[in-house]
C-alpha cells in the first residue's frame, strides 16, 4: 500500500507526514519542519479518520436535505441581509484549519465581492498580537527566521511557549541540539513551571503580564553596559530613544523576579550573541500582548541580532494554516498579500486583480467585537467555518447566546454534534484530514501540500467548492474553479501586488508550479530563508521602528486564570477525542492550584471546584500542584459541552482583548475558587456511550466504549436507576455492592454473560484502577471480580498512562524503576515511553525524581 506524503493538520510547526488508507501514520524523513519525527497527536491521526459522529449530508433545522436546497437558502439569506440592511450585516467567521485556497476564496468573497471586511478567524485568539507588532517593528506582518536558526542558537529563550506540549517536534529539535552542543542554554520564561522547563538551564516563574517590564529592563540593561550595536540602530533602526526612554521608566522586578534572576538572565542574554527569542500564546493572549512583542523585538533589533543565522525573535503560530490565513488576509483588519484595507491604492489593486464588483473601504469586526454585533443585532447572517467559537471564545456562554441571537446561522463543520453545530439554522458537511487537498503555511512560511489519501465520505465537499458554491448563487462571478490547484495559482500571481507595494510576501515563483507535485518550499523563493539580513524593513524609509512601550499595571485581588493546552489533545477535541489512547493521560477537565490556596478552600486532591468568572463558571477537578504559583490557576480548554457538563473553562473568562491587536486575554483573567460540596463521585464505563447529564461529568473514549467521571450533589435513592442511567444500559441484570458504613457502591450490569457497564461511586473521589475497569467491558470476568476495581495478581495494573505514544502507565513504569531502570534513556530501552515524541521525558524524569534517582541531563 502506497504511501501519501501530506501535512499534520495540527500546530502551526507544520510536520511532513506519511499517511496510508489503511491509518497508517508515520513522520516524513524528507519534510524539513520534522525530519520524519511526529508528536503523540500526530502519530495518532490514523485513530481519528473514522466516520464516527461525521457529518455526512447538509442539514437544514435539523434534517437531512440536498445540496442544492441547502445552498440556495444559504445564498438566499445572505443576499436578503445584505440587500436590506448592508454588506456589514454579514459576517464570516473562519479558521486556522482551513487551508489557504479555502481561506482565500472566503477573504475574496467578503471583501471583494460582498464589500465587507467582517471576516476574521479564530487566528484572531493565538497570534493577533504578534502580528501587530511585527507590522508596528517591521511595516508588514513578516516572521524573521528558519527552524534552523533554533538548533543554531547558542541561547533559546522561550517566553510563554511550553513548547514541550505545544509544539513537541520544536522541542525535540532543539533538546536535540542542546544534546549535541551542550554548551547551548536554554532560558524558559513563564507563570507556570511545564513540561518544557525540563529543558531549561534558568527557569523564570514570572508574574502574569510581567514580560514588558523584564524585557523593558533588559534594553535599559543592554544600554548600560554596552552591549548595544550602534551602527545597526544608525543605518536600520528608528525610534530607539524614544523606546529606550519609555523602557527606563519600569523596574524589572516588577515582573515577579528576584534581582538575582535578572541579573542572571540579563548577562546571558547580553553575553550571547546568537540568541533566538521563541514566543507564543503566554505572550499574545493578554490586554498588553502587542506591547508584549515589540518590547522582544525591541532587543533584538537593539542589538542587530536579527536575519542571521541563530538569532532573531520567533513568533511560533498555534494552528496549522493560522500563517497561510494571514498571507491572504484572512484577518479582518487585513488584505491579501499583507496589504492593507486603509490604504486605496492597495485596495484598488486587489479589486483590479480580483475584477470585483466592490472592494471594502475598512476594517471589519475582530473575532470578540463580531460576536458583540451578533449579540446586539447587527450582524443578520453569520457563517461560521471549521472552528467552534461557543467554546473557543471568552465568554463562551455569552457568544453561544450571541450565535442564538442572529436570524441566520450557517456552521461548515466535519462533525455533526459540536457546542456551535448546535446552535446554526444549516449545517453544511466539510471534507476533513486526509480527504481534501490544498497547502498550508507553518510557522517558518514554509508551504506545504496536504493531500487526500481517503475518499470523500457520503455528501461532504471541501470548504472552497462550498464558498464558491455559494458565491455564484449570490451572482457574483469569479469563482468558477475547478480545483484548489486553479486557486492557488491565481493566489500565487496575486502575491505580485506585495512586491509592487514594496511589501514581503512573494509566490511568483510558485505560479503555474506543478500543484500536484509541490514540494515543502519556504517563500520567498529562491531568495535569502531570512527576512532583514540587509537590514531593509517594510516601512517607506526602509528602516525598523523601535516602539515605545510601558509596562502595565498588574492586577491584583481574587485568583489569576491560565488557560492553555494539554499534551495530547487538540482545541476542542472534535478529532484527538476520538483517539481513546490520547484521552488516556488527562481525561477530564481539571485545574491546577497551589496547595496553598488548596488548603485555603479546603480542598483536597482529586476534589471538585467550581471556578466563577464575571459572566459564568465551571466545575473542574482539583490537580494540586506547586507548579503555579500561588494565587494563580491553570486549566486546559479542551472541554466541551458535548464531552462535559461543566468543563467550558471559557464560559469563566472574561472579554477582554489587547487595544491594538484586538486578541482576547485569556492567561491572565481574573477568577473566584470555591470548593464544590458533592455528595457522591463516581466513576463508570459502558460499552454504551454515555451522557450522564449530572452536575459533573466528562466522559471519553477507552478500547471497549466509553468512560465517564461524575457526581451529584444529592445522594440517589436507587443506586441501580443511577448506574443505568449513567451507563446508558436498560437490559441485563445488576449486581449490586453497597457498604453503608463508608457510602462505597459498586454496580456491574451484565447481559448474556459479559459485562456491559461497570459503576463505582463514594462520598471521597473514587480510587480504581480506571485502565483496568474499561478492560472488562465485553468480557466474562465474574462480577464479583469485576467489582473489585483492581487488577489480579497475573494481570498487572499499567496505571495512568504517561507516555501515549506508546500507551505505557505509571506503574509499568515504576517497576521498570524498581528492576534497574536509573535513566530516561533506560526507561525507555526498558517500555519505549519518551521514545517517540519525547514530550512525556519530563514526566519520566519527574517519577526518577521521586525514586530519588539523579537525572542525568539528556
Amino acid at each position: 500500500m502506497s504511501c501519501v506524503k501530506t501535512t499534520c493538520p495540527y500546530c502551526g510547526v507544520g510536520c511532513g507526514v506519511l499517511a496510508q488508507p489503511d491509518g497508517t501514520i508515520k513522520g516524513d524523513p524528507d519534510h524539513p519542519a520534522n525530519l520524519g519525527r511526529l508528536c503523540s497527536k500526530g502519530s495518532a491521526l490514523g485513530e481519528t479518520i473514522d466516520l464516527d459522529g461525521r457529518l455526512l449530508a447538509p442539514q437544514i433545522l435539523g434534517r437531512d436535505a440536498g445540496w442544492n436546497d441547502a445552498l440556495d437558502l444559504v445564498a438566499k439569506k445572505f443576499s436578503a441581509a445584505i440587500r436590506e440592511y448592508g454588506p456589514d450585516s454579514v459576517a464570516f467567521y473562519v479558521s486556522g484549519q482551513l487551508l489557504t485556497e479555502d481561506y482565500y476564496v472566503a477573504n475574496k468573497l467578503m471583501k471583494g465581492y460582498i464589500g465587507s471586511a467582517n471576516i476574521d478567524t479564530n487566528s484572531r485568539l493565538c497570534m493577533a498580537s504578534s502580528v501587530a507588532g511585527h507590522k508596528r517593528a517591521f511595516g508588514t506582518d513578516t516572521v524573521p527566521g528558519t527552524y534552523e536558526d533554533l538548533e543554531e542558537a547558542d541561547l533559546i529563550v522561550l517566553v510563554g511557549s511550553n513548547l514541550a506540549w505545544c509544539h513537541p517536534v520544536l522541542y525535540q529539535r532543539i533538546s536535540a541540539a542542546k544534546a549535541a552542543r551542550p554548551q547551548m542554554k536554554v532560558v524558559n520564561i513563564d507563570p507556570r513551571i511545564t513540561a518544557t522547563s525540563d529543558l531549561a538551564d534558568l527557569h523564570l516563574q514570572i508574574k502574569g503580564d510581567g514580560d514588558v517590564a523584564l524585557f523593558n529592563g533588559l534594553l535599559t540593561h543592554l544600554a548600560a553596559t554596552d552591549q548595544l550595536n550602534a551602527s545597526y540602530l544608525d543605518a536600520h533602526v528608528n525610534g530607539f530613544e524614544a523606546a529606550l526612554q519609555s523602557a527606563a521608566k519600569d523596574d524589572p522586578v516588577e515582573s515577579g523576579l528576584t534581582p538575582d534572576q535578572i541579573a542572571a538572565f540579563y548577562a546571558l542574554w547580553a553575553g550571547t550573541e546568537k540568541t533566538v527569542t521563541i514566543y507564543s500564546q503566554g505572550v499574545n493572549q493578554s490586554l498588553s500582548g502587542t506591547d508584549k512583542v515589540n518590547a522582544i523585538l525591541n532587543c533584538h533589533l537593539a542589538t542587530g541580532r536579527i536575519g542571521r543565522p541563530g538569532m532573531g525573535p520567533f513568533s511560533v503560530t498555534g494552528q496549522p494554516n493560522a500563517m497561510g490565513g494571514r498571507e491572504v488576509g484572512g484577518l479582518a483588519n487585513m488584505l491579501a498579500n499583507h496589504l492593507d484595507i486603509e490604504n486605496p491604492d492597495h485596495r484598488d489593486a486587489v479589486q483590479g486583480v480580483w475584477n470585483s464588483p466592490t472592494i471594502c473601504t475598512k476594517p471589519g469586526l475582530k473575532a470578540v467585537d463580531l460576536f458583540k454585533a451578533c449579540a446586539d443585532g447587527t450582524i443578520k447572517a453569520l457563517w461560521v467555518m471549521s472552528t467552534n467559537p461557543a467554546v473557543s471564545l471568552p465568554d463562551a456562554d455569552g457568544v453561544a447566546e450571541a450565535i442564538k441571537n442572529v436570524p441566520f446561522t450557517v456552521v461548515t463543520d466535519i462533525m455533526a454534534k459540536t457546542d456551535t453545530g448546535d446552535l446554526a439554522d444549516v449545517l453544511l458537511p466539510a471534507a476533513g484530514w486526509g480527504e481534501k487537498n490544498g497547502t498550508v503555511t507553518n510557522s517558518e512560511r514554509r508551504i506545504s501540500r496536504q493531500r487526500a489519501f481517503l475518499p470523500v465520505p457520503g455528501a461532504a465537499r471541501p470548504d472552497w467548492q462550498i464558498i464558491c458554491d455559494v458565491a455564484q448563487r449570490m451572482g457574483f462571478d469569479g469563482f468558477a474553479y475547478q480545483s484548489p490547484a486553479e486557486i492557488f495559482d491565481e493566489y500565487a500571481a496575486t502575491t505580485a501586488l506585495s512586491q509592487q507595494f514594496g511589501k514581503d510576501l512573494d509566490l511568483t515563483e510558485m505560479q503555474g508550479a506543478d500543484y500536484e507535485n509541490l514540494r515543502p518550499a519556504q517563500w520567498p523563493v529562491g531568495k535569502n530563508a531570512r527576512f532583514f539580513a540587509d537590514g531593509q524593513f517594510y516601512h517607506p524609509d526602509g528602516k525598523a521602528r523601535m516602539i515605545a512601550v510601558s509596562a502595565p499595571v498588574l492586577r491584583t485581588g481574587k485568583f489569576h486564570l491560565n488557560t492553555g493546552r494539554n499534551r495530547d489533545q487538540w482545541h476542542t477535541m472534535t478529532r484527538t477525542g476520538k483517539s481513546q489512547r490520547l484521552g488516556a493521560h488527562l481525561a477530564e477537565p481539571y485545574v491546577e492550584i497551589h496547595p496553598e490556596d488548596a488548603q485555603a478552600i479546603n480542598v483536597d486532591t482529586a476534589e471538585l471546584v467550581t471556578i466563577i468568572g464575571p459572566k459564568g463558571r465551571g466545575i473542574f477537578r482539583a490537580l494540586i500542584s506547586e507548579k503555579v504559583a500561588q494565587g494563580t490557576l491553570f486549566a486546559p480548554l479542551h472541554w466541551t459541552r458535548q464531552l462535559s457538563a461543566a468543563g467550558v473553562i471559557n464560559s469563566a473568562v472574561e472579554t477582554g482583548v489587547d487595544p491594538v491587536s484586538g486578541q482576547p486575554a485569556t492567561k491572565c483573567a481574573q477568577v473566584d475558587i470555591q470548593k464544590c460540596e458533592a455528595a457522591w463521585y463516581g466513576f463508570a464505563v459502558s460499552a454504551q456511550p454515555m451522557q450522564p447529564s449530572r452536575p459533573y461529568h466528562a466522559i471519553a473514549k477507552t478500547s471497549t466504549g466509553w468512560q465517564a467521571e461524575c457526581a451529584g450533589m444529592k445522594t440517589p435513592s436507587d443506586w441501580e436507576r443511577e448506574a443505568r442511567n449513567i451507563t446508558n444500559t436498560k437490559t441485563g441484570s445488576a449486581a449490586v455492592m453497597q457498604d453503608a458504613t463508608t457510602g462505597d457502591v459498586r454496580v456491574a450490569i451484565i447481559e448474556n454473560d459479559e459485562i456491559q457497564a461497570l459503576f463505582f461511586a463514594s462520598t471521597e473521589p473514587v480510587i480504581v484502577a480506571r485502565q483496568h475497569a474499561s478492560t472488562l467491558i465485553g468480557s466474562d470476568v465474574a462480577s464479583l471480580a469485576a467489582l473489585a476495581g483492581r487488577t489480579a495478581a497475573d494481570m498487572p495494573d499499567p496505571g495512568a498512562t504517561v507516555c501515549a505514544c506508546f500507551n505505557v502507565g505509571v506503574n509499568t513504569l515504576r517497576d521498570a524503576i524498581g528492576q534497574g531502570a536509573t535513566s530516561v534513556a533506560a526507561l525507555g530501552e526498558a517500555t519505549c515511553a519518551g521514545t517517540n515524541c519525547g514530550s512525556c521525558k519530563p514526566e519520566l524524569a519527574a517519577l526518577l525524581a521521586q525514586f530519588q534517582i539523579p537525572v542525568a541531563a539528556e
